[in-house]
């Protein structure tokens, strides 16, 4: 089935990012750029990619889920330590979910999205990072954004959220600051013209 093209024609969004209005009226969601990873008739499943996880590194994960015992630390493939703990949503805070690039699939756990990225939730895949073997590139969240049926398309009409094509390079970019402004130049919107439209300083 070729991806998306159903869903389009549905009104779905998945492997699109949505992008928080000023006005959105929750405050965990303040500025934050989604993935949604799932959207369907039963509701909507995504992770926010522009928010760290405080107070938790990569490797300190590790060392909590005794992936990587702390003495063997400096075994740990270059670039790992530097590596982020996004928070991907209110739900399941305590569960790691890894949005990754589609070189790295294991057929009983990765869910694909589309053509680029997939998503995995399970613990191997932190294994294979840490070893070296995972993918070639992944976001790492604790926690997941999640809707009813309808809830989602209710917040868009009430101009909580904006949503436009999601591309890897913007997905992955390490510089999270960015993501927020990156999303909405690529629907052609200046981000202050953005605040004083709706009426916010």
């Amino acid at each position: 089935m070729e991806s998306g093209s159903y869903n389009e024609e549905e009104g779905y969004l998945d492997g699109q990012l949505l992008i928080a209005m000023p006005a959105m009226g929750d405050p965990r969601f303040s500025r934050s750029v989604i993935y949604l990873c799932a959207h369907s008739s039963e509701g909507a499943m995504g992770i926010i990619i522009n928010q760290r996880a405080p107070n938790i590194s990569f490797t300190e994960l590790l060392e909590q889920l005794n992936i990587v015992p702390s003495e063997d630390r400096i075994a740990l493939p270059s670039g790992l330590g530097a590596m982020e703990v996004h928070l991907g949503g209110p739900v399941e805070t305590g569960r790691g979910f890894v949005l990754h690039s589609a070189d790295y699939f294991k057929a009983e756990s990765t869910l694909p999205i589309d053509e680029s990225v997939c998503l995995t939730a399970t613990i191997d895949i932190l294994r294979d990072i840490a070893k070296g073997s995972g993918p070639n590139k992944a976001l790492l969240a604790l926690g997941y954004a999640g809707w009813a049926p309808g809830q989602l398309e209710n917040e868009i009409q009430a101009n909580g959220w904006l949503n436009c094509p999601a591309k890897p390079e913007l997905i992955f970019d390490p510089e999270l600051e960015h993501k927020y402004t990156r999303a909405l130049s690529s629907l052609g919107i200046d981000p202050i013209r953005l605040v004083n439209d709706s009426g916010h300083a």
